[in-house]
């Protein structure tokens, strides 16, 4: 069941505590979106699901009523109490650790057991985070997470509009993506004062492109750290006006209108 807006607070007061802004604490008091977000994320019963940013533990203990079970993974060592209180079930772990470092992905084994992560993300770490795991932790197949609608928007851009650009091009070259559902303000405690949204990455088994990713990269981060620019100017170190023909690919282009596609015919004809 999840903790209502009363719930929050007085297990809050109880424990002599209040929300952090600097560590983007805003907890979900609506049983729907927990539940929609559980449901988003496809788990089976024999699952194992790491959660990052716990909180309160409302989501963690929707999840460890089904799946095989949950790693909660949380920084703020003043929550570990209320979140060992709301989510006291024998198959959660709560592990004290700030998620940015690697320490605490030792818990997730050196089996053969693959993971789901699942959470609503503390809002100054999505981005970073989210891309980090993409490229290190293949452990994790599939991210169904909660984010601020305008970082997830970027994550699942379409070709050519504004939010398109180097998150939504990693997200491209390791997954399948797909926006589940925006989530007002209203259902969290306190209120953010941004809308959120719920987004699904599913890791394929190879990535989109068949090319050296830090190749592949290093092109797009040159040419988005210059949006404004076009190709043949913030690319002139590693492409030729030839090269560019080679490719079939306009040099007069910017960076938003290029396909991840596009930019490994690049990478195939650049002059490294």
């Amino acid at each position: 069941m999840t903790l209502t807006r009363n719930q929050v607070r007085d297990l809050l007061d109880r424990h002599g505590l209040a929300p952090s802004r600097a560590m983007g604490q805003n907890f979900v008091v609506d049983p729907n979106t927990i539940a929609a977000m559980v449901r988003a994320a496809e788990l089976a019963p024999d699952q194992s699901v790491v959660e990052i940013g716990p909180g309160l533990g409302a989501l963690t203990r929707a999840l460890a009523a089904e799946v095989h079970d949950v790693l909660a993974v949380e920084a703020d060592r003043h929550m570990l109490a209320p979140l060992a209180e709301v989510a006291d079930a024998p198959n959660v772990e709560i592990v004290h650790a700030d998620a940015t470092t690697t320490q605490w992905r030792t818990r997730l084994g050196a089996d053969s057991r693959r993971w789901a992560l699942v959470a609503n993300l503390p809002y100054n770490i999505a981005v970073p985070l989210l891309l980090e795991l993409l490229d290190n932790e293949p452990r994790i197949e599939t991210f169904t997470v909660m984010v601020q609608q305008e970082v997830a928007e970027r994550l699942v851009a379409p070709v050519g509009t504004k939010a398109y650009g180097i998150p939504t091009l990693k997200v491209a070259y390791w997954c399948e993506a797909r926006m589940v559902r925006t989530v007002p303000s209203t259902v969290f405690y306190p209120r953010p004062r941004v809308s959120s949204a719920v987004v699904r990455l599913e890791r394929q088994s190879a990535p989109a492109v068949d090319v050296d990713p830090d190749y592949l990269f290093t092109l797009i981060r040159t040419a988005f750290g210059q949006r404004r620019k076009m190709l043949r100017r913030s690319l002139s170190t590693y492409l030729t006006p030839d090269e560019f023909a080679q490719a079939a690919i306009d040099p007069t282009a910017r960076p938003e209108q290029l396909t991840l596609d596009h930019w490994a015919k690049l990478v195939a004809v650049a002059s490294w």
